[in-house]
């Protein structure tokens, strides 16, 4: 009996993997190599991702950097990055919307720090915000914030000299978009009109985030499907929402 009951859940088991196989291998690029690989090398990945980015980058040169970080996690390990197919829809609302203050929440590795900067006008500035030291270490330096994002939030007027944000990037974690984007509000920082961009909206996903901004009635909101950053196979999205400043 137990035998046949096992037998029976081989089938589902079989479709379990087939169905979900693009899953199971990011699980396997993201976590298990990376594990390996810090072991084996004793730094994390995102230093291993740095000094190939130092080793066969052209120095000074913000498209080759870019497909640099790319050739890496496609073909060694898995980062993280906007990446290049949302990375176009960034860079296209960058140009079409010409932001003067420009605020990211998420610098990790900087790629999507070096792609937006080198699309703003003159004069304009960039403030991002990265809580981890390690990756805030090997960030492309522009106006860089190292700290939690809902303790920087509250204090970029005094400290930093944010008056108003008119674009804003986030690709931090996901579960602390709607908690930063409420900080934003409360302390003013947004402009009318303001652009704010949401990565990774569905997937990882950020449900009570889209549910507010859907029916509080302060955004009109566009959603960009795309796919994962180099998993071509897993649906993403990229939030865009435009700030009325109305209740």
């Amino acid at each position: 009996m137990p035998e046949t009951i096992a037998l029976a859940f081989i089938p589902f088991l079989f479709t379990l993997i087939i169905r979900y196989r693009h899953y199971f291998l990011l699980f396997y690029r993201a976590v298990l190599v990376r594990r390996l690989q810090d072991c084996l090398t004793g730094i994390s990945r995102e230093e291993r991702a740095f000094q190939y980015v130092l080793t066969h980058a052209i120095p000074g040169d913000p498209h080759h950097i870019l497909e640099t970080f790319d050739q890496w996690c496609y073909h060694c390990e898995y980062l993280s990055n906007v990446g290049p197919h949302k990375g176009k829809i960034l860079d296209r609302l960058i140009y079409e919307n010409t932001p003067l203050t420009v605020l990211e929440l998420g610098t990790y590795c900087g790629y999507a720090t070096i792609l937006m900067a080198q699309g703003l006008p003159m004069g304009a500035r960039l403030y991002t915000v990265e809580m981890d030291p390690r990756n805030a270490a090997v960030a492309e330096k522009v106006e860089l914030i190292v700290g939690a994002s809902e303790e920087v939030i509250p204090q970029l007027k005094e400290k930093h000299g944010l008056l108003k944000a008119d674009f804003v990037f986030m690709d931090h974690w996901k579960r602390c978009y709607l908690r930063d984007l409420q900080l934003l509000e409360a302390h003013g920082l947004l402009l009318e009109g303001a652009t704010i961009v949401a990565d990774n909206v569905v997937f990882p996903g950020a449900p009570h985030f889209l549910q507010y901004v859907k029916t509080c009635g302060k955004y009109q909101c566009k959603m960009h499907r795309t796919s994962l950053e180099y998993c071509r196979d897993i649906p993403d999205g990229m939030a865009e929402l435009i700030y009325t400043g109305l209740d």
